[in-house]
């Protein structure tokens, strides 16, 4: 076989005991994590923010955002919950580019695995401390999902990952919501044969394990446009997308229907200036049909401190390395509109 073996990395317990999350935040985990379990359920009427950098590259530029979506948070944690993207894996279409801080600690420089895996458990765990806010993070790689499970409130399963078997069993044994995103194609089917699996119990080696998961029941739909076979942008997150995505929810055996809209990516084209219309549109169909304001529960979006993309070596404080972002004035006030609706 052509794998060169480099180094054994520590296990995740090796590191999580190394880098152990407080015990008072682990309480507070506990109740966040029940206030997003009962949105998710429909206990409750908050609508869930999922927002920040597309990729977390920059420590104290992510923790810096954080801080100012804690901020933010005091005024609207009555209608919104705000969870930070920190999202610390980036998938690559090609697989050139920027992977991520677990890749890359450093943008910079080499790959260190390592050094990664420190990285981004330490930044997540600062981040919580400082702010109270409990992230999200996409599992690009199932086998790395215990170096960060204490610590995330949310997962999302990306659009080239979500027809993956070991994606979906794996998500089977989380115990707090998963979102599934639509495949580039847009097929919603594949995503609720996805939301299926994962709702489901498996069998499934992991980690050298023979394991067994009783299924995620908070497992649920991530709207994200698509491409089609020209290389055009579909956005999906419309009315007659939203209804017909209801109409398919209601021919499958699932638990908790719900629905998180990617306001980013195909749905705006990656022009990012256009996820605040895209929002406000969202919030306006809900007002318009109860079943659409039952079926999604919240939004995903692209934002930093600074709007738009840099290239690596730029040097611009909180601008994205990856795709281009909302900039944080245009936050705040979105966010702030958005608490408004209903």
């Amino acid at each position: 076989m052509s794998f060169e073996l480099i180094k054994i990395l520590p296990t995740p317990e090796d590191i999580c005991a190394e880098y152990a999350l407080p015990a008072q935040l682990k309480e507070l985990k506990k109740k966040r994590d029940a206030e997003i379990r009962d949105v998710i359920t429909g206990k409750s009427n908050k609508f869930l923010v999922i927002i920040g950098p597309c990729s977390a590259d920059n420590e104290d530029a992510v923790c810096d955002y954080v801080n100012r979506l804690a901020k933010l948070n005091d005024k609207v944690s009555d209608k919104l919950i705000l969870i930070p993207r920190i999202y610390t894996n980036k998938p690559r279409t090609t697989g050139e580019g920027y992977k991520g801080m677990v890749h890359q600690p450093n943008p910079e420089e080499k790959p260190d695995f390592l050094a990664g895996l420190i990285a981004i458990r330490k930044m997540h765990i600062r981040a919580f401390q400082e702010t109270g806010l409990s992230a999200a993070d996409e599992m690009l790689y199932p086998e790395n999902w215990p170096y960060l499970s204490d610590l995330l409130s949310y997962v999302a399963i990306g659009a080239r990952s979500v027809e993956d078997q070991q994606h979906r069993i794996t998500v089977s044994g989380f115990d707090v919501p998963a979102g599934m995103k639509n495949p580039t194609s847009g097929d919603f089917s594949v995503m609720l044969n996805s939301v299926y699996a994962a709702q489901h119990p498996h069998s499934f080696i992991y980690r050298g394990w023979e394991v067994r998961t009783t299924g995620n029941d908070m497992a649920h739909t991530v709207l994200r446009g698509a491409t089609n076979k020209h290389g055009q942008n579909l956005p999906n997150y419309h009315y007659e997308d939203l209804n017909l995505l209801l109409e398919m929810y209601g021919k499958m055996d699932l638990k908790n229907p719900a629905c998180v809209i990617d306001t980013n990516h195909s749905n705006s084209g990656k022009k990012f200036d256009q996820q605040v219309r895209i929002a406000k549109e969202i919030m306006h169909n809900r007002k318009l049909n109860s079943d659409i304001h039952s079926l999604v529960k919240g939004l995903m979006i692209e934002s930093y401190i600074e709007e738009g993309c840099q290239k690596i070596g730029e040097g611009i404080y909180g601008k994205s390395i990856t795709d281009p972002c909302l900039g944080w004035a245009d936050t705040e006030k979105l966010i702030l509109d958005l608490a408004e609706y209903e």
